[in-house]
């Protein structure tokens, strides 16, 4: 569990889905005090399980990946943090306490679905596995604010840099290759698809499935700061898709470049790009909803 998770939330249910997991299994509760030490708790304790459990929101499902992915030790996911896209998606109750139901459900009928991971190539560093969506212009710009900032405190922090970004924020020069195939634009916003959604619903990538092998990225290109944002309310029910600017593509393996941009997935900081991506089939055993 991260015990910060959904500002507490996480904290505050722990004891409750634990119990709730005990009454028909044997149960280890382990909260790292840093990502860090949440990292190598997962790493520590992924083979000698029949199965992990994360209580906590996209951020705890992006490091489990890291321990997990390749194997056969399958991913039940306990929703508890402010992004919990992941959940949502493969059909996890949103309620954690159902959602422990689920994985105990999932566990006696061996119910696991083995989901496509996005790898990414991080100079200097181990590959980054992701689950969801990598993004890289103004959300991920936004992100990368309010990560900076120290006040205000909670999701206001989101709203502060959403303004800051919008005042300064210009297309920049993009660079993709994807399947090989090169092609440079003037982009607002380039999303990489595993999953159709990211920041809470919003269905930024609609259409990308996690188990067909391949991306789906959506190209948002140059618009002006006002309609950047009359169009961001469109993304929750993907009718930003209909948008001239707007186009997807479908691709195994994606490499971007652009001055001084920065890649998340995941909603997790992944490093300046250029950043080269592909699409691992079924590299994570998840427990999920039996039929």
């Amino acid at each position: 569990m991260n015990p910060v998770s959904g500002r507490g939330r996480a904290a505050r249910l722990a004891a409750a889905v634990a119990d709730r997991l005990g009454a028909e299994a044997s149960v280890q509760v382990h909260a790292g005090a840093s990502e860090a030490e949440s990292a190598e708790l997962l790493s520590a304790v992924a083979a000698s399980c029949e199965a992990v459990v994360v209580l906590g929101g996209d951020g705890m499902v992006h490091l489990a990946a890291q321990a997990l992915a390749g194997g056969d030790v399958p991913l039940g996911i306990v929703p508890a943090g402010t992004g919990n896209d992941t959940a949502d998606v493969l059909g996890i109750p949103a309620d954690p306490i159902a959602a422990a139901d689920t994985v105990l459900a999932a566990l006696a009928a061996r119910s696991v679905r083995r989901i496509d991971l996005g790898r990414t190539s991080v100079p200097g560093a181990p590959d980054r596995w992701w689950v969801s969506v990598l993004c890289a212009g103004f959300d991920s710009a936004v992100t990368e604010r309010a990560n900076r900032l120290r006040w205000p405190r909670g999701p206001r922090r989101y709203d502060v840099a959403i303004v800051a970004e919008l005042l300064r924020f210009a297309p920049r020069p993009f660079t993709l290759e994807l399947d090989g195939t090169v092609v440079t634009m003037d982009a607002t916003l380039i999303a990489v698809g595993n999953g159709p959604q990211y920041g809470g619903g919003k269905q930024i990538t609609s259409g990308a499935r996690m188990d067909d092998g391949t991306f789906l990225v959506t190209l948002i290109g140059g618009v002006s700061r006002r309609e950047l944002a009359r169009m961001a309310p469109s993304l929750n029910d993907a009718s930003h898709l209909a948008h001239p600017a707007v186009r997807q593509i479908a691709a195994r393996s994606v490499r971007l470049s652009a001055p001084g941009t920065v890649g998340y997935a995941d909603g997790e900081r992944i490093g300046p790009l250029p950043l080269t991506s592909v699409c691992v089939p079924a590299a994570l055993p998840v427990l999920v909803p039996p039929a």
